[in-house]
């Protein structure tokens, strides 16, 4: 057996379970998620308990022990320093935290959760079954930290359907722009492999509209409006970046008990939502139960959403996450 063909088999042996078991596990947040969302859009009187929802998850956070709600930050703290580790705890904590906000109307996503999930899973196989087998694939610190990174990349594939995404996030997050290329192997395999098993579990992704422009795609009429609306994009998303830590940190000074934040944040959602007179900016934001909603969906209509939609899913989102709910930012970013 050659030396890359070595390779290939190692890191392949390392991440097939690694992305099996993310992948059922995504699977398996994606289906409760399906459920508490229409559960949502059925009773929609449970908005009003979203602050005592924010306290209780809050509490429970608290007392899993500290620094447990530092999600994301916990595991790529974790990668450049490997031997810590990532609390095992953390995947049902996320998981039941994240189900509970959506299940009460926080606006949030769900990619923040299957990473941390990853990270979690794959730092737990490591101490419980990789550290047990050194002598047959020792795995040094470069690539134990790539094993965290290919749970990352595992999540962030099975939750979105999306193999090559999930493994340039996963190369890219420790150093935004930067690609940790050591890690690229590991990092597909996980994709790949965890992808398919989300698949195989029988879960259907967003359905998004196909379009075939053809050679008009590399017309100036095309190019031109792209390039200014890239522009766009990327002053929203640093402007909604920059918003939701300064809230995190205005909350972090205004309320010095943890577990009055999402108390603060989920009534502060309440308020908006009556001030506004819709519900369009609660939850994911990809369905809704009303006509007429606006949506990641309707936005490929002509008239699916108002001028300013982009900017109030950003505030609900950066409210929410901001006083401690949990769940993740991409997919109100697609919305935005």
């Amino acid at each position: 057996m050659t030396l890359a063909l070595r390779y290939l088999f190692r890191w392949f042996l390392l991440t097939a379970l690694l992305a099996v078991v993310t992948g059922s596990a995504v699977a398996l947040f994606l289906r409760a998620l399906d459920a508490v969302t229409a559960l949502r859009f059925a009773t929609p009187w449970l908005l009003w308990f979203l602050p005592l929802a924010g306290a209780a998850v809050a509490i429970a956070y608290a007392r899993a022990g500290r620094g447990m709600e530092r999600g994301n930050n916990l595991i790529i703290d974790a990668i450049h320093t490997p031997g810590g580790g990532v609390p095992a705890r953390l995947t049902p904590l996320v998981l039941v935290g994240t189900l509970v906000t959506h299940l009460f109307g926080g606006s949030a996503g769900r990619e923040g959760t299957a990473v941390q999930m990853g990270g979690s899973i794959a730092s737990a196989i490591d101490r419980h079954l990789v550290a047990r087998l050194r002598g047959v694939v020792p795995l040094g610190v470069e690539e134990r930290a790539a094993f965290l990174q290919a749970g990352i990349a595992a999540g962030f594939s099975a939750v979105f359907g999306t193999p090559l995404a999930g493994a340039i996030f996963a190369l890219e997050v420790l150093r935004v722009g930067r690609l940790a290329h050591g890690a690229l192997v590991p990092c597909l395999i996980a994709a790949v492999l965890a992808d398919q098993t989300t698949l195989a579990w029988g879960i259907q992704h967003t359905p998004y509209p196909a379009v075939d422009g053809g050679a008009a795609w590399i017309s100036v009429s095309v190019v031109v409006p792209v390039v200014a609306a890239a522009v766009c994009f990327g002053l929203a998303s640093r402007a909604f970046a920059t918003g939701t830590h300064a809230l995190g940190d205005a909350f972090a000074r205004i309320v010095t008990r943890p577990w009055l934040r999402p108390v603060l944040g989920g009534a502060i959602v309440i308020a908006l939502t009556l001030l506004l007179g819709t519900r369009d900016y609660l939850g994911l934001g990809v369905t809704a139960p009303e006509p007429g909603a606006v949506t990641i969906l309707s936005s490929f209509r002509e008239g699916g959403a108002e001028r300013w939609s982009w900017l109030l899913k950003g505030v609900f989102t950066a409210v929410t996450v901001g006083s401690g709910f949990k769940g993740g930012e991409v997919t109100p970013l697609f919305f935005i």
